[in-house]
């Protein structure tokens, strides 16, 4: 067709010429698997709350009682505690880690190394019989320099912060190098380098992988049972160990840890979106 007889039939197309409707591609496989999802899902929930084993009457009597709510606490608290120090220390181990001297990186190198190799468990029982290697220090017996509560502090900071040093590390590296030497050719101290610069770049790859890290410590503080440290599920066992009701105590434990991770999930969304203002990953 010649440009003359194009431009003669553009010219003759009406001006308020309806345009073709966009028809959205048909998805059967998608909505059919998403069909039998929420049917199983349906049956799922509803054999939970008909199956009369739950004793949800009694789930709903213990979910605030006294016992519970002191575990709960003591749990959230360890949890904070084991999070601030264990984050305090890999932070310290990250910046040996990435120090020029070859001391200081061998031997955090080598923590990382020997707690990420020692299951949680193991350091916990370790420490609690501390006593056998070291009935002393300090003039102070360790059965009673070491309680229960000081041992599971122990136990889960120094195997957290393994963990929070790579973390850190890996948000550091994130950080462009170029933006390092900018702050360089502008004159900024090495601290106001690090205050202004790297940290608010580096908590954008720090944070996710630090809310997974707060939520599993909150879980995993559920290990301290094994020392009788009374968090919350040592609290809830106490209780069955008693009235013979392990399944309802269980969902009792289980609907906090749900309930305060779920919060925690929330608070993490609002940080992430705090830091990563100005990036790609802001929406």
């Amino acid at each position: 067709m010649s440009s003359d007889t194009l431009t003669k039939v553009t010219a003759a197309a009406p001006e308020d010429a309806t345009p073709p409707r966009i028809v959205p591609r048909r998805r059967l496989g998608q909505w059919t698997a998403a069909v039998v999802v929420l049917i199983l899902l349906g049956f799922a929930v509803n054999s939970v709350a008909r199956n009369d084993a739950f004793q949800w009457g009694v789930v709903a009597d213990y979910f605030t009682s006294a016992a519970v709510l002191r575990g709960l606490w003591l749990t959230l608290w360890l949890t904070a505690v084991v999070m601030a120090l264990g984050f305090a220390l890999g932070t310290l181990l990250a910046a040996c880690r990435l120090s020029a001297n070859p001391v200081l990186r061998a031997v955090s190198w080598g923590y990382v190394w020997l707690f990420r190799s020692m299951p949680i468990l193991v350091q916990l029982l370790f420490w609690f019989n501390i006593g056998v290697l070291y009935p002393q220090i300090l003039g102070v017996k360790t059965v009673n320099l070491l309680g229960p509560v000081t041992v599971a502090i122990i136990g889960l900071t120094l195997h957290e912060a393994a963990y929070a040093a790579e973390v850190v590390r890996g948000g550091i590296l994130a950080v462009d190098r170029g933006q390092i030497e900018a702050a360089q050719a502008l004159g900024l101290s090495q601290w106001r380098r690090w205050w202004k610069i790297v940290l608010p770049q580096a908590m954008r790859s720090i944070v996710p992988p630090a809310g997974n890290m707060l939520i599993g410590t909150l879980k995993g503080t559920s290990i301290v049972s094994v020392i009788a440290v009374q968090d919350l599920l040592y609290s809830v066992q106490l209780v069955y160990h008693r009235t013979y009701q392990v399944i309802p105590l269980l969902m009792v434990a289980t609907l906090w840890y749900v309930v305060v991770t779920s919060v925690l999930s929330v608070g993490q969304y609002y940080v992430e979106r705090h830091y990563a203002r100005g990036s790609e990953r802001t929406r």
